[in-house]
């Protein structure tokens, strides 16, 4: 009995303790959470305070500041500002068509939505995510408007929730009406135009009020990108941009399927531009406010005080200038225009860093060294050459320059001769275009395809009925062609010892307060050694010293080649020293024939004219020389008899997704070859710019094989791609956009 109240007592004694526990971590919790509540309340005053919403939203903007725009020296060369063409309406004279359209394609759930939309934030990360880079914004009509009124270009996180403060404000001060009136004289359309009424006026010469629901299409498809979607610059994108306008109409039951479908066949009728007085180095200067434009928005170009200190040598580029006197002018079009027209421009191959820019005769805003897709000719032939020297061809390599039939389609000479074994330097010499078949039949035309993507050329098509995967290619023939400044970095690979360099206009942005918001970094690759560039360099100074380039030659060593089209549509001279590289393009806006000029004419010229005197300061440089010879070079091509019977297994197509050699040991399927006919006769609407940097178009890539295991002789011809020794019916003839062989 006596156990019992020693045992109540220990119970006793536990029920104390437990108790006193208990209260310590109750009085632990609550300091913690007096903490927490403390910090959470820091943290939303300095984010309130760093959020700067605005009393009165309607006065409060940021005072509007001039930009200036630098070249490589530090000098002033442009001062940037908006002229304002703004001329702001009621939203009762905005056609019921035009809010529709901006809504159907800005911000679908506009009226739903209180400044910001989760869902539509949610969709855009998703096709981001799916898309592989940023394909799509989640930024309400709302938020664009607090961006464009009241903040600077700056994009950091703390930027865009006060954007989203900003717009939940709008929202609580103002109607969506009105907040939409607001939108609508605010955003810029290009050409200066602010708002929808100066931008009716200056695309289609009528007030807002007047405007059909095409035309209405057409403006709400231009502030995506006010540069590369305006009619004025790039008519072809303009109507792409207006059709998707019109399926998202349809897509939210503003207009009917079948509506849409007969307003996406319907013209347009545009006003005629105006077009501002000519200064030097107005198409680069365009050039980087447009690219400027894409990424900030024009406010911040114009109105924001800028500083962007760019590439250019202005030395340079009125050298390029003068040089371009020398075109003739066989007609004025119905634009007036002088024809033909024509572009030049320079790079250091080693920084990738634009010298000079010429985009035309200066009388149009169609910046031709940047947007014209033009057929290259025979200044493809280098791509060619260089997957040669890196497929154990040499210069001295053997090919037999003789008849080839390939399905239905017989390549020839420029002077429709041929010279029987020859080399690899003769035939880049002389241009020819036979061996030049032979050689790409015999590598593959996607390892050329791939060296030539990997230096900067992204037009190529590979898939369709009509792809550039055919030996036609090898001669120019593209189903696109390509822009001068792709064409012209893609040849600063050679000059550069194999590493190309990404082309470049700025150096660096600086805000209004001296901030930087952007600095060059130079995006390099090594494509091919040092040993094939160098091979290529040797084979390309031939070209100026016997060849087809002589009219190029200058008092320095320089390499080159000449590229003319088979119709007499497109002359080019593409070349460079050691430490600078230029190409010029000659050609009609309409396609029309240069009366038989060849790059090694006029073009060649133009380019001499130009390099002589931007040179003329720079030391004089010798090219490294080749290796003497390849302990395992090719020392001549078989040839192995194809059959013109012989088809390609047509269901049969290699991936898409690009990858260096090294990393493919097996060869791929067999694919069919399909030799692109002429590209279409409207040269100066390409399907997407090279520079630039606007939307929707990403670069179809072509695999590259590795070479087939080398054998103890004669390597085997690799069985992906393999060269056919037939082609469809589409086979081109030698009067399409080919190399001519000059």
């Amino acid at each position: 009995m006596a156990k019992q109240p020693a045992k109540a007592a220990r119970a006793k004694k536990s029920r104390s303790t437990k108790k006193g526990g208990g209260h310590f971590w109750r009085i632990l919790g609550g300091f913690f959470l007096v903490i927490l509540v403390m910090l959470t309340g820091i943290g939303c005053g300095f984010l309130t305070a760093s959020m700067n919403t605005r009393p009165n939203l309607a006065e409060d903007l940021t005072p509007s500041a001039s930009s200036q725009i630098y070249d490589i020296n530090g000098n002033e060369i442009a001062n940037i500002h908006a002229t304002e063409n703004r001329m702001p309406v009621k939203i009762s004279q905005i056609p019921k068509d035009l809010q529709n359209a901006f809504i159907a394609v800005e911000d679908a759930r506009f009226y739903e939505h209180s400044g910001i939309d989760p869902r539509g934030i949610l969709r855009a990360a998703w096709a981001n995510i799916t898309g592989g880079g940023v394909t799509e914004g989640g930024s309400t009509i709302t938020q664009q408007l607090a961006k464009n009124a009241y903040l600077t270009p700056e994009r950091t996180m703390k930027r865009k929730i006060q954007e989203m403060f900003l717009a939940l404000q709008l929202e609580r001060e103002y109607t969506k009406q009105e907040i939409l009136e607001f939108y609508l004289n605010q955003i810029y359309f290009g050409q200066g135009a602010y708002g929808v009424e100066a931008a009716a006026k200056t695309y289609f010469g009528k007030d807002v009020s007047a405007l059909t629901l095409n035309e209405c299409a057409m403006l709400a498809g231009i502030p995506k990108s006010p540069n590369y979607y305006s009619p004025f610059n790039n008519l072809e994108a303009a109507k792409a941009r207006r059709a998707t306008v019109l399926e998202q109409m349809a897509k939210y039951h503003y207009i009917s399927d079948s509506e849409a479908n007969r307003l996406k066949k319907e013209d347009l009728k545009l006003a005629r531009p105006t077009t501002g007085g000519v200064t030097e180095a107005a198409y680069f200067i365009d050039y980087v406010v447009q690219s400027l434009i894409d990424k900030y928005g024009a406010d911040a170009v114009y109105k924001s005080g800028l500083k962007i200190y760019t590439t250019i040598d202005m030395d340079m580029q009125r050298a390029a200038e003068d040089a371009m006197k020398m075109l003739p002018t066989f007609e004025t079009d119905k634009n007036g225009l002088a024809q033909p027209q024509g572009a030049l421009v320079a790079i250091d191959p080693h920084t990738g860093q634009i010298k000079a820019m010429v985009g035309g005769r200066g009388t149009d805003q169609f910046n031709r060294a940047t947007m014209a897709e033009r057929q290259p000719g025979s200044a493809f032939k280098p791509f060619v050459f260089a997957a040669a020297l890196e497929n154990r061809f040499t210069p001295n390599t053997i090919i037999e320059d003789s008849p080839i039939m390939v399905g239905d389609w017989e390549p020839e000479n420029y002077n429709r001769n041929y010279n029987g074994k020859v080399t690899l330097r003769y035939v880049a010499e002389q241009s020819l275009n036979v061996p030049t078949v032979k050689i790409a039949q015999k590598i593959g035309m996607d390892k050329a395809i791939y060296y030539a993507q990997e230096m900067g050329i992204t037009t190529f098509v590979l898939d369709g009925p009509t792809n550039d995967r055919g030996l036609a290619t090898s001669l120019g023939g593209l189903t696109r062609g390509l822009t001068p400044l792709e064409l012209t970095s893609a040849y600063g690979t050679f000059a550069n010892q194999g590493i190309h360099v990404e082309p470049t206009a700025i150096i660096k942005v600086l805000d209004r307060n001296g901030k930087i918001l952007e600095q060059e970094k130079p995006k390099q690759k090594n494509v091919i050694s040092e040993a094939s560039a160098n091979d290529l360099t040797s084979m390309l100074q031939g070209v100026i010293t016997r060849g087809t380039g002589t009219g190029a030659a200058i008092d320095r060593p320089a390499a080159g080649k000449t590229g003319t089209t088979s119709d007499y549509c497109d002359a080019w001279f593409v070349g460079y020293t050691t430490d600078l590289v230029a190409g010029v393009w000659i050609g009609c806006d309409d396609n029309s024939d240069l009366d038989g000029m060849t790059g090694g004419n006029l073009p060649a010229s133009v380019w001499q004219a130009f390099m002589e005197r931007a040179t003329a300061n720079m030391p004089v440089r010798q090219f490294e020389p080749g290796p003497n010879n390849k302990s395992d070079g090719m020392d001549e091509l078989k040839e192995e008899g194809h059959s013109s019977s012989q088809r390609r297994d047509q269901n049969q197509r290699p991936s898409q997704q690009a990858k260096p050699p090294s990393q493919r040991p097996q060869p791929s399927p067999k694919r069919e070859e399909t030799a692109p006919p002429r590209r279409d006769s409207t040269p100066t609407q390409p399907s997407r710019p090279s520079t630039g940097e606007t939307p929707e178009r990403t670069p179809e890539r072509v695999p590259t094989p590795e070479p087939e295991p080398e054998p103890e002789k004669e390597p085997e011809t690799p069985s992906r791609p393999t060269a056919p020794s037939t082609a469809p019916s589409t086979a081109p003839s030698m009067s399409g956009g080919m190399g001519k062989g000059k």
